[in-house]
């Protein structure tokens, strides 16, 4: 039995030392006066992020977009970059997103017409 508790913890901890460094809870930049927390985890061989908690100021309160998936289908490229689609709430539109992880920041941008027009956010991360 002892055994299988040291097995089972050696696998959970490599498992953490693993995480891909955009995994994690992130908190984005206000946008329209709030701000969101987004889960960000593996969905098949990418990942994707979800509206966990919204804020307004330093309240918190319940968005109807808690619960959204904003981090679409973000594929790594290597160096900390990613490719995919980010929702932006505010207009409930779809743009082909870049993300680029350094440390406790993630650069995030959507774009449109072909990458001419592009809008972008520094998230921060507050938890694993």
């Amino acid at each position: 039995m002892k055994q299988l508790v040291i097995a089972a913890v050696l696998v959970l901890g490599a498992t953490v030392a693993n995480a891909d460094p955009i995994e994690g809870i992130w908190q984005t930049q206000p946008d329209e006066g709030a701000f969101a927390h987004v889960d960000i985890g593996p969905c098949g061989n990418a990942y994707c992020g979800v509206i966990t908690r919204t804020f307004k100021g330093k309240s918190e309160y319940q968005s109807p977009n808690i619960g959204r998936q904003i981090v679409i289908d973000m594929a790594p490229t290597g160096g900390g970059s990613y490719q995919g689609k980010v929702l932006r709430p505010a207009n409930d539109k779809i743009y082909k997103g870049k993300a680029s992880v350094s440390g406790d920041r993630m650069s995030l941008s959507g774009c449109v017409a072909g990458g001419l027009i592009c809008k972008s956010q520094t998230w921060a991360k507050v938890g694993p």
